[in-house]
């Protein structure tokens, strides 16, 4: 727990403070052995030339890696001799040559079962670290509905339509669905990473509920409702990202459907938590209910949620390396290629290329309208559900929100199904093919999930206030099921059809299905006052028929629209298994270049400690540097 607490956002700010002397790692113990090439490679203890003691760096292995079509390091690899005089006599040995001065030498993982790797940590680590997620992303999320409740009474205080009032709504899944474009990529920083912007923006998230509450006029609550959306959104897009750092891909389906189940049921939550207090006390408690669940949350989180971007972990360890060493030229592979992004292309990775992707890729542009429409009708019950059970049952304000639970129970079931299918079907097949699997073999539930989609609808629309309400509850326990038969495996799809650009496909799904949510609210509300609850949820039944192809369609036909696409994976790459080798690498070769030594003798003694924090006597590094790591797509959201 105690590394936990460490790579935390205050224990962060707790070893910077303290200069390393709490919370310290590894690299901070005096007697910390480094490998010998990362130090600076001294000409000679007794050199005649002072001057170039310090001259020579020891380039264990030379990085080649373009950004933005620029070539990082020319790849010298040639050698020289270099030679040294002890007691009179002439030795001589072989060095590499820099290609010039500074060149970087490239700080990696201490070995293939190096703690501090995300995909190393503990069962129990990685678990809390999903809970972690779950509960970030829950708190935002139930934030996007705790106005429903509220349409009526809202409309009556602020003197506006019913109309207006959804705007509560509306306008906050605006800005949870434009805010991934501007604040996400500033997690993907090596030099910030993910847990320091998720805990500001939460904090900010938090303090915005006080205004929130005590607004007394209508444009000021649109605008903080609006920015409460947009300052909570980094989670809601880059989620998927912490949560796929940690597992490897055959095991990463069951968190990232977990993650997906909170990002669902928060919605569905958010009128439940809020209804009784907005029934007793006004609609102001939907908002002091907020402001305490997001404080708890930023005082939880701030304290034992870590670090997961290895490019960060790695930036961090580079920063410690140069200090202890005194070698200005150790840096991570994600520190190089940051420093060469001009912020036009930053600019342009987070804005253009998930609007670019949306229209020029049809797999992507299937994908998002029918998971937009899915989200979409989720939307409408926040207007239909009260006219059902309120209105039509006769139920009290509270009590008429607790059927929105039951989509919570047909999420959860269709999460354990899920599970199980991804248990018994696909995670065999993907460990005995070594990742060799097509995308699409993640697919065959939407199939199912299509068929619920319509069936539930129709149920819901024809059942309500005709017959008993346990009717339209069952209905939408049914279409929670048919939600997530969808969403979970098109999610886990997504990334691993798009490897490269991963983030962009998910920051494009994550705007579409965003904005076609934040326009439902409006339309509801004429659309079920003037066609009833029958024929206008029909009308949502029949636009979810039209999709039932989709997931047929790209199960047969998505290996050919992939391999027509410029950004896709292929089919060559498929069964070439670059996946499994992107995760699961390459054996790290033992090498006798590779010896530990100790690091700075006069100001590090003592006993050998190793890079896991363990005592090492005579011990032998084995992680040597095999090549540049791809980067691009290991961000999930």
């Amino acid at each position: 727990m105690k590394d936990t607490i460490r790579d935390s956002f205050i224990g962060q700010i707790i070893h910077k403070a303290s200069k390393g002397r709490l919370l310290p790692y590894a690299e901070d113990s005096p007697s910390f052995v480094v490998p010998k090439k990362y130090l600076l490679d001294p000409i000679s203890p007794t050199s005649t030339a002072p001057s170039t003691r310090t001259a020579h760096l020891r380039l264990e292995e030379t990085f080649t890696s373009q950004a933005s079509a620029t070539t990082l390091n020319d790849g010298h690899s040639g050698s020289h001799l270099a030679k040294e005089k002890e007691g009179g006599g002439t030795s001589v040995r072989k060095t590499r040559k820099l290609g010039y001065e500074g060149e970087p030498i490239i700080v990696d993982w201490y070995g293939p079962d190096d703690p501090e790797n995300p995909l190393n940590w503990p069962t129990r680590k990685k678990v809390w670290l999903t809970w972690c997620i779950i509960v970030l992303t829950f708190s935002v999320y139930i934030g996007s509905s705790v106005w429903a409740p509220a349409l009526y009474v809202g409309a009556d205080y602020f003197n506006i339509s019913l109309i207006s009032s959804t705007l509560g709504i509306a306008l906050f899944v605006l800005g949870y669905g434009l805010g991934p474009l501007f604040l996400a990529p500033i997690t993907e920083i090596p030099a910030v990473g993910r847990t320091a912007p998720y805990i500001i923006t939460l904090l900010i998230y938090c303090l915005l509920q006080i205004p929130n509450a005590l607004v007394d006029n209508w444009a000021g609550f649109c605008i903080l409702r609006f920015l409460s959306g947009f300052v909570g959104s980094p989670v809601l897009a880059t989620g998927g990202a912490s949560v796929a750092d940690i597992f490897y891909p055959e095991k990463v389906a069951y968190a990232m459907s977990l993650y997906g189940f909170a990002a669902a049921a928060g919605p569905g939550l958010g009128p439940i938590a809020v209804a009784w207090a907005i029934d007793a006390n006004g609609w102001r408690w939907a908002f002091y209910e907020m402001l305490m669940l997001s404080g708890a949350a930023v005082l939880f989180l701030s304290v034992v949620m870590p670090e997961t971007n290895p490019e960060t972990i790695l930036h961090r360890r580079a920063a410690r390396l140069r200090k202890i060493t005194g070698n200005p030229n150790l840096r991570s592979e994600g520190e190089i290629l940051q420093s060469h992004l001009h912020p036009r292309e930053v600019l342009s990775e987070a804005l253009l290329r998930p609007i670019i992707m949306t229209f020029t890729e049809p797999i992507i542009l299937g994908v998002n309208l029918y998971i937009g429409l899915m989200y979409a009708t989720i939307y409408t019950f926040f207007e239909s559900f009260p006219i059902v059970f309120h209105i039509g049952y006769g139920w009290s304000l509270g009590v008429s929100t607790l059927p929105f639970a039951g989509i919570m129970i047909g999420e959860a079931i269709s999460f354990g199904l899920y599970c199980l299918w991804n248990r018994l079907s696909f995670e065999g097949k993907y460990i005995a093919s070594k990742g060799r699997l097509r995308p699409e073999t993640r697919l065959p539930l939407t199939v199912i999930g299509s068929a619920i989609l319509p069936i539930s609808i129709f149920w819901f629309a024809w059942t309500a206030n005709r017959t008993h309400w346990i009717n339209p509850v069952l209905a939408a326990s049914l279409f929670g099921v048919g939600i997530d038969f969808i969403f979970m495996p098109y999610f886990n799809y997504l990334p691993q059809a798009y490897p490269r650009y991963a983030a962009s496909a998910l920051a494009s799904n994550d705007f579409v299905r965003s904005m076609m949510a934040a326009a439902m609210p409006i339309v509801s509300v004429p659309l079920f006052h003037n066609l009833g609850i029958d024929w206008g949820n029909t009308i949502i039944g029949c636009c979810s028929i039209l999709f039932l192809p989709l997931p047929v369609l790209l199960i047969k036909y998505g290996p050919y629209l992939r391999e027509r696409s410029p950004i896709s994976v292929h089919e060559e790459e498929v069964q070439a298994g670059t996946e499994w080798e992107k995760f699961h690498g390459k054996e790290y070769p033992k090498t006798d270049s590779e010896e530990m030594v100790q690091g700075v003798p006069e100001r590090r003694g003592g006993p050998a400690v190793g890079a896991d924090g363990g005592d090492r006597e005579g011990t032998t590094e084995t992680a040597e540097w095999g090549g540049a790591r791809e980067l691009a797509g290991r961000s999930s959201s």
